[in-house]
């Protein structure tokens, strides 16, 4: 069984974001990156935004630029295992 790694997001005077618990970086642009985490998704939007690192196996991941917002989604369950589960 995988065990779950802690997910961290931290926004730095607007302009730096660090997070932990990334599985994958799905899309990016100056404006916008889409985000997969352990438990959902998250999309950072802002002005200028640049990867500067990303590490798939320890789940690190961190941006520059003008960060505007962060907006977080969790997984969805199946019908059956939330109403079975």
């Amino acid at each position: 069984m995988e065990e779950a790694r802690t997910e961290t997001a931290l926004i730095e005077q607007q302009k730096k974001v660090t997070m932990t618990g990334v599985a994958a970086v799905d899309s990016f642009t100056p404006q916008q990156i889409n985000i997969t985490l352990d438990s959902g998704r998250a999309v950072i939007t802002g002005e200028g935004l640049k990867i500067v690192n990303f590490s798939k196996s320890a789940g690190n991941f961190s941006a520059v630029g003008k960060v505007t917002g962060i907006r977080f989604s969790g997984k969805k369950e199946k019908l059956s295992k939330r109403l079975f589960g």
